[in-house]
C-alpha cells in the first residue's frame, strides 16, 4: 500500500491533509522523515505522525519441533494446537507456513508474514520437503524407482512429481517431495501395501530442523534462514 493511502485510511483524513503532513515533515517512516506519500510500505514498516505511532508491527519467523498428538492449527476445540506451545505476547498474529498431520512430528514454520509463507506454500515454487519415514514392512529398491517415476493417483487423476527416496535401513528411509498432496506419503507407500508407522519432517527448502530443539520447543529463525525463502 502507498504511504499516503495508508495515512488517509488510518487517520480518516483527506488527501489534502495528508499532503500537508508530509510537506510539513511530520511523518516518519522507519525513523526517517519522509515528504512523499508515493512510497510503498509493508505491514512491517514503522509509521509515525507527530510522535503518534500508527504502525509498528515486527515480523516473526519461528521453527517449531512439532510433537505427536498436536493439531497444526491456531484454534481447535478438542485437541491442543501448535500455537499452545508458543509463549510469545504476539502469538495470536501467527499462522502456519505448511501443516503436519496430527501424529506427524518435526519441522513446522510459523510466521506473521503472509508474503513469506506464501513463498513456501505456493505449488509453483516446488519447495523441497524432506521426511524420515518408518514403515511396518521392508522398503526395497523398487520403491526408489517407483517414487522417482511418479505415482498416478486415480482419485485426482494426477501423477505425483518425481520424489527422491534414500534407504536408511530395512524399514526407514528419507523421502524428499516437491509438492504436498493430501496424505501423499502414506498413499505412496500404500501402493506397496506398506503402512507408514512414523513420519517426521526434517527440512523445508534449506531450513533444517534444529537438532537442539526437543519436541514442543521452538526458536526464531536466523536472518539467513528467513532470506533463504525470499
Amino acid at each position: 500500500m502507498r504511504l499516503d493511502r495508508f495515512l488517509q485510511a488510518r487517520l480518516a483524513c483527506s488527501t489534502r491533509a495528508v499532503h500537508h503532513m508530509l510537506a510539513e515533515r511530520k511523518v516518519l517512516l522507519n525513523g526517517v522523515v519522509v515528504d512523499s506519500g508515493r512510497r510503498d510500505i509493508s505491514g512491517f514498516c514503522r509509521v509515525e505522525v507527530e510522535g503518534r505511532v500508527l504502525q509498528a508491527r515486527q515480523p516473526i519467523y519461528l521453527m517449531l519441533h512439532k510433537p505427536r498428538g498436536c493439531v497444526s492449527a491456531t484454534i481447535d476445540s478438542r485437541h491442543p494446537t501448535v500455537l499452545d506451545l508458543i509463549d510469545l505476547p504476539s502469538k495470536e498474529q501467527l499462522h502456519l507456513a505448511g501443516r503436519l498431520d496430527f501424529n506427524t512430528t518435526g519441522l513446522l514454520l510459523l510466521t506473521n508474514d503472509g508474503n513469506w509463507s506464501r513463498r513456501i506454500t505456493l505449488p509453483q515454487r516446488k519447495i523441497a520437503k524432506t521426511y524420515r519415514v518408518e514403515t511396518k514392512d521392508e522398503i526395497t529398491a523398487q520403491y526408489v524407482q517407483t517414487f522417482a517415476a511418479g505415482i498416478h493417483f486415480r482419485f485426482e487423476n494426477l501423477t505425483t512429481l518425481p520424489a527422491e527416496l534414500r534407504l536408511i535401513s530395512a524399514n526407514t528411509a528419507e523421502l524428499t517431495l516437491h509438492e504436498g498432496r493430501y496424505h501423499q506419503i502414506k498413499r505412496m507407500f500404500g501402493l506397496f501395501q506398506n503402512e507408514v508407522i512414523g513420519l517426521h519432517r526434517l527440512s523445508m527448502g534449506s531450513i533444517v530442523l534444529d537438532a537442539g530443539l526437543l519436541p514442543g520447543q521452538y526458536r526464531h529463525l536466523s536472518p539467513a534462514e528467513v532470506e533463504s525463502i525470499l
